[in-house]
């Protein structure tokens, strides 16, 4: 039997409160925009929410370590993950990340599919399918030139794969621990997800090809007569060109398209979760306009929501919440 405190707690209450808080320690520290939002959840969901959070860095961590072989991190993210099933079989558990996983999971109905997704999103960038020479850089009338080995896609419809397993997949564990009802939400929650990643990949352009990947599809490439050596370039200062700012405005567009849904979506969680969800998609569409704003010049420096707009879009987001609570209802405005 497990000992019981004077206050009536046990002692695995508090371990699994210990846990919790080292989850939260590392959403605070590394979450950035998402941490924002969770700050208007209540605090069982932001709990939740934080402890899958850490879940996903976690992973992050091990497939971005770039002082590692490839090979070596896809062997360490499948030790990882079958750690986490035996964890979440009931063997005894001592990871503080697995503690709050398998509570939240319990208490949130979350498939272990849906978690599985989320670690197979991970490793996707290491994939040595992806890897290598695209079958030409020219554009059409261009010689193909000599490449570096980016990482790419080749359709919309590859990168609207990879999208779903990085970002969809955490917007459906998400919904989950927001609470819903009308199965609509889990389509609108994969189209938010597929919103947030694109702009990522619009703001991480620079980034993203220092590291050899370039995801933005070839397809729109040719399409556009963009050169990937030309559009890399960029990073060492060279002029944004009317043909790469169109590539770049294709990508937004298809954004803007996806986050309509992120707005329909709030309507279909529960009320209490909506003034977080609207803080979180505020964010990231200021963010995509501001990269808009830009003429899309992602490459002289990083493209930020200011910290005072950020704090001025959780206001809202808390003042919507202490509203829920003091009247029992969410009226979310964009």
């Amino acid at each position: 039997m497990e000992r019981t405190l004077t206050t009536g707690r046990r002692f695995s209450d508090l371990k699994l409160d210990t846990a919790y808080e080292q989850c939260t320690r590392i959403a605070r520290r590394q979450a950035k925009n998402f941490y924002y939002a969770f700050l208007a959840l209540p605090k069982h969901k932001r709990n939740a929410i934080c402890a899958v959070y850490a879940f996903m860095r976690h992973a992050d961590d091990i497939s971005d370590d770039e002082s590692r072989p490839r090979q070596q991190r896809r062997a360490d993210l499948a030790s990882w993950l079958a750690a986490w099933h035996r964890a979440a079989a009931g063997e005894p558990i001592s990871n503080a990340i697995f503690i709050a996983l398998n509570d939240t999971r319990l208490r949130f109905n979350i498939p272990l599919e849906l978690l599985d997704q989320l670690v197979h999103g991970t490793a996707m960038d290491l994939d040595p399918a992806l890897e290598g020479e695209p079958p030409s850089d020219a554009a059409p009338g261009q010689p193909a030139g000599s490449l570096p080995p980016y990482h790419t896609y080749a359709t919309f419809d590859d990168l609207r794969r990879y999208c779903y397993y990085v970002a969809s997949v955490v917007g459906l564990v998400c919904i989950r621990i927001f609470g819903y009802t009308d199965p609509r939400a889990e389509q609108l929650a994969e189209d938010t997800g597929i919103a947030f990643q694109l702009t990522n990949i619009l703001r991480d352009v620079r980034e993203d090809a220092e590291r050899g990947r370039v995801y933005l599809p070839l397809e729109d490439f040719y399409r556009f007569r963009v050169r990937i050596n030309d559009l890399a370039a960029l990073r060492d200062g060279a002029h944004i060109t009317l043909n790469q700012r169109e590539l770049l405005e294709s990508l937004a567009k298809r954004a803007e398209d996806y986050y309509k849904s992120g707005y329909q979506l709030l309507y279909l969680i529960a009320p209490d979760s909506r003034p977080a969800l609207w803080v979180l998609i505020a964010i990231y569409h200021r963010l995509l306009e501001r990269i808009r704003g830009r003429d899309f010049d992602v490459f002289s420096t990083r493209v930020r929501v200011p910290r005072r707009a950020r704090l001025a879009i959780l206001l809202r987001g808390l003042l919507q919440m202490l509203r829920y609570r003091i009247t029992g209802s969410s009226r979310t405005h964009a």
